[in-house]
C-alpha cells in the first residue's frame, strides 16, 4: 500500500522509473491523502514535475552539535544524568567513522561497524552511543530532516540490574550499611521506588501521620511516575527516626546533604554502598582464611580481630558472612521489592502503577507466571461453566514466605481504602 500513516500524518511512497519516491501528504485525512498521492503520480506521469532532488541532509556530526546537543540541554535541564549520557553518546559517536557520514545515508549495517570498533568498550558503553544515534535519527525525521529512520540494534550483553537480593543478604548488608545510607537502602527495599527519587524525597511529599502513611512522588521520568504509595512498618519506623532527629521539619529534603543540589546525590551514594559490599567481602574473605588455617577457634572471633565488626552482628548474620555475598547494584534492590510483589500475585498493571511504569511491557518481566497459576487460572474459569467440576482446586506447593515489605505492599493493592488512580 503505498499511502500509510506516522503519527498523525499520512505518508506515501512508490517507484517511477525505477526512482523510489516518498513523501508527506501533511494531512490527517486518509482520503485527502490519496488524493495527493495519486496528484503525484499523474504529474509525473505527464512530465510536468520531474523527479525530485533529494534534500540535502546534514552530516551526523553537525546535526548532532547543531540540532541535538542543544534539545538535549533543553529538554533535560532538570535531569543532569540524562544530559550527561547523552553527551557521552555524543563522544562516542564523535571518535568514530559515523561522525561524518549524511544521516539519510546511516543504515542499521552502519550501527553494526560502531560494535565492531568499540569492541574495547563494555557492553553498556557501546549502547550509550547506539542509543543515543538512535533517538537523534528519530527526531532528525520527526523534524523533516530525514525521510525515515533506520533501525537501530543495540549491542547484547548489557549487564542488566536483575540481581534478586535474598531477605538474609539485605539484612547483613544494611546491618554493615551507615546512615544515611542504612535508611536509604530501607526504602528501596521497602517501596521499590527508584534511587533517585529516594535521594529526592521531601517531607512534604511523605505522611506519617496520616492513617495510612504514604509517600508522594511527584516527579520522575515519565508522568507515569507520579504516584503515591503506602509505606510498610520498616519504611515508617526509618522516615519516623529522620523526621524526629531532623526537628520534625514540615518540608526540605528527607535525605539533606553538602551538595550543590542539597540532597544525596549518587556519588555519595554510590561511596556508601561500595563500602557495606567491601564490609561483606572482607567478611567471607576472613573466613575463607579461618578456614585455610585449620578452623582453629571461632571464625567469628577471628573476623572481629582483624576486621573490627562486634560478635553479636556476626553471630546473627553467620550464614551470610561465611557463604559471601554476589555483587549487586542499589537499583537491585527496587529490583527485588518489584519481583517479590509480583511472586506474591500482584498482576502486572497494578504493578506498573507501583513501579511506575509508563509501559507494560518493562512490568512483564518481573512476573513470570508458574505451572501451577495457569493451571488455576484454567480450572477456576472452568469451574463457572462447568455445574459438574470440583468444588475444590488441586493443591498447589506451598508458596516461600515472602518479607513483610511485599505482604504490606500487596495489602496496598487490594482496595482497602486506597484507589488505583492514587498509584
Amino acid at each position: 500500500m503505498s499511502i500509510f500513516k506516522r503519527g498523525r500524518v499520512y505518508r506515501y511512497h512508490f517507484f517511477f522509473n525505477g526512482e523510489h519516491i516518498q513523501g508527506s501528504t501533511k494531512q490527517g485525512n486518509k482520503n485527502v491523502a490519496k488524493q495527493i498521492e495519486a496528484a503525484h503520480r499523474t504529474a509525473l506521469a505527464k512530465g510536468e514535475v520531474g523527479i525530485r532532488e533529494k534534500k540535502q541532509c546534514p552530516a551526523l556530526g553537525d546535526f548532532l552539535e547543531k540540532d541535538f546537543l542543544p534539545y538535549v540541554h533543553a529538554q533535560f535541564r532538570e535531569k543532569p544524568k540524562t544530559d550527561q549520557y547523552y553527551e557521552y553518546g555524543v563522544k562516542l559517536l564523535r571518535a568514530g567513522t559515523l561522525w561524518t557520514m549524511k544521516i539519510d545515508d546511516l543504515t542499521s549495517k552502519d550501527a553494526g561497524a560502531f560494535i565492531a570498533q568499540n569492541m574495547r568498550l563494555s557492553p553498556s558503553a557501546i549502547n550509550c552511543g547506539l542509543r543515543t544515534l538512535r533517538r537523534s535519527l528519530n527526531l532528525a525525521e520527526e523534524w523533516g530532516k530525514l525521510p525515515r529512520s533506520p533501525k537501530i540494534a543495540l549491542a547484547r550483553g548489557e549487564r542488566q540490574r536483575d540481581r534478586i537480593v535474598s531477605e538474609k543478604e539485605f539484612l547483613a548488608y544494611r546491618a554493615l550499611s551507615r546512615q544515611p545510607w542504612s535508611d536509604v537502602v530501607t526504602l528501596l527495599y521497602g517501596t521499590g521506588m527508584r534511587p533517585g527519587e529516594v535521594y529526592r524525597l521531601k517531607w512534604e511529599n511523605v505522611s506519617l501521620l496520616e492513617k495510612r502513611p504514604c509517600i508522594e512522588i511527584v516527579e520522575g521520568k515519565s508522568k507515569a511516575a507520579r504516584r503515591v504509595l503506602p509505606m510498610v512498618a520498616e519504611v515508617i519506623q526509618a522516615l519516623q527516626g529522620r523526621w524526629e532527629a531532623q526537628g520534625k521539619p514540615q518540608e526540605g529534603w528527607v535525605f539533606p546533604s553538602d551538595a550543590r543540589s542539597g540532597h544525596l546525590e549518587e556519588g555519595s551514594a554510590k561511596n556508601q554502598h561500595l563500602d557495606a559490599m567491601k564490609k561483606l567481602r572482607l567478611a567471607k574473605s576472613l573466613f575463607d582464611e579461618w578456614e585455610k588455617e585449620g578452623s582453629q577457634g571461632s571464625w567469628q572471633a577471628h573476623v572481629h580481630e582483624k576486621a573490627a565488626l562486634s560478635i553479636d552482628l556476626l553471630n546473627k548474620h553467620s550464614e551470610v558472612f561465611s557463604n559471601g555475598v554476589k555483587y549487586f547494584e542499589p537499583y537491585c534492590l527496587r529490583h527485588t521489592a518489584l519481583t517479590r510483589l509480583a511472586e506474591a500475585g500482584c498482576d502486572a498493571f497494578t504493578l506498573a502503577r507501583i513501579a511506575g511504569h509508563s509501559s507494560i511491557t518493562i512490568t512483564q518481566r518481573y512476573c513470570h507466571p508458574q505451572a501451577e497459576a495457569i493451571d488455576a487460572a484454567f480450572a477456576k474459569m472452568g469451574k463457572g461453566q462447568n455445574p459438574t467440576a470440583p468444588a475444590t482446586l488441586p493443591a498447589t506447593p506451598e508458596v516461600e514466605a515472602i518479607p513483610d515489605t511485599s505482604q504490606v505492599i500487596e495489602k496496598m493493592v487490594s482496595a482497602e481504602g486506597i484507589e488505583p488512580s492514587t498509584y
